[in-house]
């Protein structure tokens, strides 16, 4: 079953956000511009569809008049485990530049390692993983 894909209208954000996902996390994208679709209620350069698959997957647009732009307040993205940890510790810091560290990425008491960043569209990401004890680099953090 499919998950849930995030879908943001940001303020005239959107193509600069998914290049930089699709740097971050990889995969395909597909950028639709008002102009494309025949829309005459925003700029015809603007992004009135985009969407990356792959390891993540996230829609964006640019806000129209009519839309409410992208804000967040006790939401975030889990990426608990979505990928090896060395590839987890390169998305935590691709997303914290120009972004904001929430809780650094650390070894827990519980063994895990996560932490959260804010990137700089606003979008709060959880990013953690499992250690697998057998391997002495992942005991690090």
């Amino acid at each position: 079953m499919p998950a849930p894909t995030p879908y943001l209208h940001l303020p005239g954000t959107a193509r600069e956000a998914l290049e930089l996902y699709q740097r971050v996390f990889g995969g395909e994208l597909v950028l639709a511009t008002y102009e494309d679709f025949s829309r005459t209620d925003g700029p015809a350069h603007a992004i009135a569809h985009g969407e990356l698959r792959g390891a993540v997957d996230v829609c964006a647009s640019d806000a129209t008049e009519q839309d409410e732009v992208f804000a967040s307040r006790g939401l975030m993205m889990a990426l608990l485990g979505r990928a090896e940890p060395t590839t987890l510790r390169t998305w935590f810091a691709a997303l914290s530049e120009g972004g904001e560290v929430v809780d650094p990425l650390q070894r827990r008491p519980w063994g895990a390692s996560d932490g959260q960043v804010r990137d700089r569209f606003g979008v709060l990401w959880l990013i953690g993983f499992e250690h697998a004890e057998a391997d002495p680099a992942q005991r690090a953090g």
